[in-house]
């Protein structure tokens, strides 16, 4: 039987050649492999909004300030079980630093980096494929998304209705991930990045309402 958070078989073969391009090592079971091993289980059951780290610790048999120790934090250790390359809440903490004016600019930049790097680009495409034929996987991948990077970018922007355009915005991005990476249509996926994101930004920042001439907290 196919686990939960395994990729589909179509997959396979990507995943672990990006896996090995990564330097992991396979080994005997230790205290993070179990963790791991447990916190996907957990995920799997209740999702990320109800899945708790001392749940995890419990099932893995070891003290919750173990959790702490090895993944930092809730967040760390759903990026860890997802085996995602990257961290999108740490990216997204880090980009919302600064001018807000200039965040469509930021967010633009960093999702073309990060997916177009040839070893995260492909471990990420085959992750978010695989959570399209997985619900259990989608559900926790989209509670994840929904409080650590959605919220957060709410929080972020000024003025009234910042929650309905921070789903505007996601929705732009959504669009280009799906476009450029996912479905890799011709003249999205061939477009130089710097190009693609002289016509992404204008229609980010109008999503997000944020006007470049207007000064922040006004």
């Amino acid at each position: 039987m196919r686990l939960p958070w395994a990729p589909v078989e179509t997959n396979a073969t990507a995943l672990n050649s990006v896996r090995a391009r990564r330097g992991r090592r396979p080994g005997p079971s230790d205290t993070r492999e179990r963790l791991l091993a447990a916190a996907r289980t957990e995920f799997a059951e209740h999702g990320y909004q109800r899945a708790t780290m001392r749940a995890v610790a419990a099932a893995a048999g070891v003290d919750v300030k173990l959790v702490a120790h090895y993944f930092g934090s809730k967040k760390g250790l759903f990026g860890a079980a997802m085996e995602l390359p990257v961290n999108p809440a740490a990216i997204l903490g880090a980009l919302l630093e600064g001018d807000v004016r200039l965040l469509p600019e930021r967010i633009v930049a960093s999702v073309l980096q990060v997916w177009d790097d040839p070893v995260d680009g492909p471990l990420l495409r085959t992750l978010m494929l695989s959570a399209l034929h997985d619900e259990a996987m989608a559900t926790a991948l989209r509670e994840y998304i929904e409080r650590e990077v959605f919220d957060r970018l709410a929080e972020r922007l000024p003025g009234p209705h910042a929650r309905a355009r921070a789903a505007a915005g996601m929705a732009q991005i959504a669009g280009l991930i799906f476009a450029r990476y996912l479905l890799q249509v011709g003249p999205v996926a061939a477009m130089p990045a710097g190009e693609l994101a002289a016509q992404v930004v204008p229609a980010l920042r109008t999503a997000l309402g944020l006007d470049p001439r207007r000064r922040p907290g006004r």
